[in-house]
């Protein structure tokens, strides 16, 4: 009896993936559980595990076939061992082992490779299977993409992907006058999600001047309270800020459909995330559940785990409000996309020296710009103002975040 494997629909809005690894080869006996291949969908890259016991008859989708539709036959289990025929789903695009007298050619071998070196691997045109891996059992990692270009790491000891990408475009393109930088499947999806966001969700944005001096004290003063310190961020106390304003004003944590506005009862609250392949926003859950160190502590995680590649689909897919922090590169102030079909986004800015006026003085104190934007279908103007004069209520009083 012969299972077919497809591809899986891993995220909500996902219509499509791609098959960047197979971790088994075609007669290859397989358990069930067992990871037989790495899927990149909207905006991670998952394992893909074997639905049963049997041998890889036959692998109907290679790596570097590019994306294919959600239910798409990506390959044939046999529980019995025995090569199945092509689906009718699809013809084989790898043919099987071709015999030669007494010798059987072997198919060509899966390729272990980090989801950094694959990123960058795609992105810069090289063919993973032509890559020497370096690392723990032959494992291609990000020194092997980068020696595979002919280049150097940066003096922080990190590559610079999007110099080396250009580098090897410019090798290829000698005579042109631009570097055509392929985009990437998540690079595509946000494109597509943002467009249609920007279209078709009328956004409206109010802005609020935050101090944040009593906040930068109580990170002083909390960073000594246990041993080894507890390190939090503004975003850290942003987040929260966040959640907790949401619960003073559950309106906003809603969303719109045809029929009616959805009210979230549980507070996922998203955060933005830079990564080389795009923007991603890993979300926590029932944020405003979670004290400031634990919080912290997840939100650590995500962010690295984020720019690794290496986030689950149920880590990128529910939440119910964003924040979008560009402080840490001296942006004054940004107005963002709402990521639907979330009705509202909340963004901040630098928090630097400003004078201000305070009981008739003029004064230095550190300020925050913060900027929501927010879907008119789903919230009025009053909304969103109880909304932003909550959080910066918290932001400008943050032992309230903490008692």
């Amino acid at each position: 009896m012969s299972i077919e494997i497809r591809m899986p629909r891993l995220v909500d809005t996902m219509t499509q993936g791609a098959v960047v690894a197979w971790r088994k080869q075609e007669g290859e006996r397989v358990r069930a559980g067992e990871v037989i291949a790495e899927i990149e969908a909207d905006k991670a890259t998952v394992d893909l595990e074997a639905p049963g016991d049997g041998t890889l008859a036959r692998i109907i989708v290679p790596v570097g076939a590019g994306k294919v539709d959600v239910g798409r036959v990506l390959a044939v289990l046999d529980e019995i061992g025995q090569m199945a025929p092509a689906s009718n789903d699809q013809p084989s695009a790898v043919p099987p082992p071709v015999s030669d007298g007494d010798e059987v050619q072997p198919a060509q071998p899966a390729v272990a490779i980090t989801a950094l070196a694959r990123s960058m691997a795609r992105q810069a045109g090289l063919e993973v299977f032509s890559l020497q891996g370096s690392g723990p059992e032959g494992r291609v990692v990000l020194a092997d993409v980068i020696k595979a270009l002919g280049l150097q790491p940066n003096s922080a000891g990190a590559p610079a992907p999007a110099a080396a990408h250009a580098r090897a475009q410019e090798t290829s393109h000698v005579d042109a006058p631009y570097v055509e930088i392929p985009h990437s499947q998540i690079r595509q999806v946000i494109a597509g999600r943002l467009g249609e966001s920007k279209r078709t969700i009328p956004h409206f944005y109010l802005e609020a001047s935050c101090r944040v001096d009593a906040l930068l004290r109580v990170r002083a003063e909390v960073a000594g309270w246990r041993d080894g310190g507890l390190k939090l961020s503004i975003n850290d106390f942003a987040i929260r800020a966040a959640a907790l304003a949401l619960r003073s004003v559950p309106e906003a944590n809603a969303s719109w459909t045809d029929s009616a506005v959805r009210r979230y009862r549980p507070i996922d609250l998203a955060f933005a995330v830079a990564t080389e392949s795009g923007l991603v926003a890993p979300v926590v859950r029932d944020a405003d559940r979670k004290g400031l160190a634990e919080l912290a502590t997840e939100v650590d995680d995500l962010a690295r785990r984020a720019r690794e590649g290496r986030l689950r689909p149920d880590e990128l897919r529910g939440g119910t409000f964003t924040v979008s922090n560009l402080g840490m590169y001296g942006v004054d102030a940004i107005y963002a996309i709402i990521n639907p079909p979330q009705a509202g986004i909340l963004g901040l800015g630098a928090a630097a020296p400003r004078p201000v006026a305070v009981d008739s003085s003029l004064v230095i104190a550190t300020m925050m710009t913060c900027t929501l934007s927010a879907d008119h279908r789903v919230l009025d103007g009053a909304t969103g103002a109880r909304f932003l004069s909550a959080f910066k209520g918290f932001i400008e009083q943050p032992l309230t975040m903490i008692l």
